[in-house]
């Protein structure tokens, strides 16, 4: 009964320690997950640290459809310097472009911070991966400044590459910072309202995002010619297909685009809204940077028959080969024949009780098999 008790006291007494033991280790792994939520802006990048966070920070428009995965806004100083910075993390490197382009303004021109950059009086815009940076007073941060705090961003972000339907459109007489990336219809509702055209909307259903379209518009003009050359990139050319005749009877039924014209290429429709003149339209779709290509994966051999002196020179001295290892083979198996009967005379070869010989029976004396050797 006492050892029973004793058994007992030392369960309880391990059960409790165990339960310590994994208290503490959720207890210490709670401060990592609260610091890994707001690693996406950090507290402090060269001479620069927090003085305060907003709560409930005003977000983009499209963060919903971008899958804004987090989100922090912070006041920032150095000095007697403040500047305030906000970052965003989203879904991945193609919904936070869809973030970064929704937030142009006309006035802004690209920056010596980075490749995808863009600032005037009112702000900086930094996309770096799969987060869009914002900074609200950017004359107040050094150039250095603000390239080591992308680059403390860029170690926490997704690598993936940007979608590439954003190199298709013409360089040539671009309108700076009119580019808009959509994967949805939140996304295309921002961006024909910026362009100042609201009949694009009519196109939403017949694009295809469910079936996993990207669309890319921005605005041209060269002298009196203008328009929006608008892009939509499908996953395969059977689906630009199907989806070229649902546009075709959407733009039918909108009286602002009658008389757009849709061109494909592949699985990349192209078509200009509203362009001033058809000319101009026809332009803008023939400097569309898409190509269409191939790829053979099927390895190929070229076929080259020989000269008919060789073929048959090849085949005679294969027929020669032959015959001669036939007469050699005989030989030699003859040869050895021989040799045992010699040496085992009617043991191995030509046993008398193995020998059959076929008579008419015309004499009366019987055949022996030995007198045949």
């Amino acid at each position: 009964m006492v050892v029973g008790m004793r058994f007992q006291f030392l369960c309880g007494v391990l059960c409790a320690l165990l339960s310590a033991t994994n208290l503490s280790a959720q207890q210490s792994k709670s401060p990592q997950s609260s610091s890994s939520q707001k690693s996406v802006l950090p507290d402090a990048f060269a001479s620069w640290h927090t003085t305060g966070c907003v709560d409930l920070p005003e977000r983009p428009e499209l963060s919903q459809e971008a899958g804004m995965r987090e989100f922090r806004a912070c006041e920032f100083s150095s000095g007697k310097q403040k500047a305030g910075i906000w970052a965003g993390r989203y879904r991945d490197p193609s919904s936070a472009y869809e973030v970064y382009t929704s937030l142009l303004r006309p006035t802004m021109q690209p920056s010596t911070v980075g490749r995808f950059t863009a600032v005037d009086d009112k702000g900086l815009l930094i996309l770096v991966g799969n987060i869009v940076v914002g900074v609200n007073q950017p004359r107040n941060v050094s150039t250095k400044d603000l390239q080591e705090l992308t680059s403390i961003i860029a170690t926490g972000s997704d690598k993936t590459p940007l979608p590439p339907i954003r190199e298709y459109l013409p360089k040539e007489d671009l309108v700076n910072a009119t580019q808009r990336y959509a994967l949805g219809p939140v996304a295309l509702r921002a961006a024909a309202e910026s362009v100042g055209k609201p009949e694009i909307v009519a196109l939403i259903d017949a694009a295809g995002f469910a079936q996993g379209a990207e669309l890319m518009l921005a605005q041209y003009r060269r002298g009196h010619d203008a328009g929006v050359l608008l892009l939509i990139d499908y996953p395969t050319p059977q689906l630009a297909e199907l989806h070229s005749h649902h546009l075709e009877t959407a733009i039918a039924e909108t009286a602002n685009m009658a008389g757009t014209k849709i061109e494909r290429r592949g699985s990349l429709l192209s078509m200009v809204i509203a362009p001033s003149s058809p000319a101009f339209a026809d332009t803008l779709r023939a400097a569309v940077n898409y190509e269409t290509q191939v790829t053979w994966n099927e390895p190929s051999q070229t076929a080259t028959d020989p000269p008919w002196a060789v073929i048959l020179y090849r085949i005679f001295m294969g027929t020669g080969v032959f015959m001669v290892m036939a007469v050699a083979f005989g030989v030699a198996f003859g040869g050895f024949r021989i040799f045992i009967k010699r040496l085992l005379p009617g043991k191995v070869f030509d046993r008398p009780e193995q020998m059959e010989v076929l008579q008419l029976g015309l004499s009366g004396n019987k055949i022996d098999t030995r007198d045949l050797y």
